[in-house]
């Protein structure tokens, strides 16, 4: 079968990562994905060489000045053979270049058209400059995070960025191109990482609605509130995560440690199970790493041991699985991680060069070789 978005054309007009990582996604389901680029440096991503090569595989590139009546035709031209394009840009600048969707729709009534900003379309601080630190803290998000006592920490998953912006794009534009099927028409979509990080602070939301406030960080149920749902340090430095969130977990995990007078902490109040996980921390901390691997992993009661990267790309699940797909250039990579059947993920091209592309796509639009040479002459590509 062919792969599920062969025949899907998007024009990717994003930079750095969460507009690049939706992108890849549809990439590497089949979509013929060309990334528009301009003139100068191109996508800013190309100045970190391994962050570019990572989330710009199978994608082809275009250059072209949007800021040039040429340019802008090509552009032009080309969104009229697309289904989706997604752009980055701050509120109104798409508008200005004359390419926004109200300036597509008279010539593609059926594209899909995401827009991904920080804030979104709307708002007080729909022109304000924004990262993914700066999403997460005005959702509370990074007040959430962090050890009991102390301060908020920085994840070194971008949640907003790539939560919040490349899977929430994915997710809209997916939904649009399936409607299309049915209605005929294209739509706009206006994904706010900050709203979409929001939307995800589900147990935040919940303990605010039942309690009046969230509780502090570090304490809340998943966050380090509960021993039995918590990080402990071993002996040797390292630490083991014990998620026994059910009680039939918890029960297994106890009889596991030859502690069956912890079981019926589950249903005791505070004081008592603040017993436990300092009972726990001393437990943990008498042996290695390796040690309690070896006592619990196999008891399957949610225990995992904390792996550096290093060795979660060696670990023999995600070797099954597939997912460390071989580097390209020695720069390591993730192979497309969501299974389907009669679906077989490859990366059939690296990251494109700066305008590799430009030919071969002018020249499926229908320009000509001397057009081209012309166009380029006149810094339009």
């Amino acid at each position: 079968m062919s792969k599920p978005l062969t025949g899907i054309r998007v024009l990717d007009l994003t930079r750095l990562l969460p507009g690049p990582m939706c992108s890849l996604h549809l990439a590497d389901m089949g979509a013929d994905v060309i990334k528009v680029e301009d003139t100068r440096k191109g996508d800013s991503a190309r100045a970190m060489g391994s962050l570019h090569a990572s989330v710009n595989r199978n994608k082809r590139s275009l250059t072209v000045d949007l800021k040039q009546d040429a340019g802008r035709e090509i552009f032009l031209r080309l969104a009229a053979t697309a289904d989706v394009i997604i752009e980055g840009f701050r509120p109104g600048t798409v508008n200005r270049l004359g390419i926004g969707y109200d300036d597509i729709t008279p010539r593609n009534v059926k594209v899909v058209y995401c827009a991904m900003t920080g804030y979104g379309q709307s708002g007080p601080l729909r022109d304000r400059a924004g990262h993914d630190l700066n999403y997460m803290s005005y959702t509370g998000v990074t007040d959430q995070t962090g050890a009991r006592g102390g301060p908020p920490v920085i994840p070194n998953i971008q949640v907003a960025d790539l939560l919040g912006g490349s899977l929430s794009a994915v997710m809209g534009i997916l939904a649009a191109l399936f409607d299309v099927q049915r209605s005929g028409h294209g739509r706009y979509i206006d994904v706010a990482m900050a709203d979409c990080t929001l939307a995800h602070a589900v147990f935040p939301l919940i303990a605010h609605h039942q309690y009046g406030e969230v509780a502090p960080r570090g304490e809340d149920m998943l966050s380090g509130g509960l021993p039995w749902y918590a990080i402990y340090e071993t002996s040797d430095g390292r630490h083991v995560a014990v998620a026994s969130l059910e009680e039939k977990f918890w029960r297994r995990f106890c009889t596991a440690l030859d502690r069956d007078e912890w079981i019926d902490a589950y249903h005791a109040d505070a004081s008592q199970r603040e017993v436990v996980r300092s009972a726990l921390r001393a437990l943990f901390k008498s042996k290695s790493q390796a040690f309690w691997v070896a006592k619990l992993e196999a008891a399957d009661c949610c225990f995992s041991p904390v792996l550096t990267l290093d060795e979660a790309l060696d670990h023999p699940q995600f070797a099954s699985r597939g997912i460390i797909h071989a580097s390209r250039g020695g720069v390591p990579q993730f192979a497309f991680p969501v299974r389907l059947s009669d679906f077989t993920f490859d990366a059939k091209t690296p990251a494109p060069a700066h305008g590799e592309h430009s030919d071969e796509i002018l020249g499926e639009l229908g320009y000509s070789t001397e057009e081209i040479e012309a166009l380029r002459g006149d810094g339009a590509v």
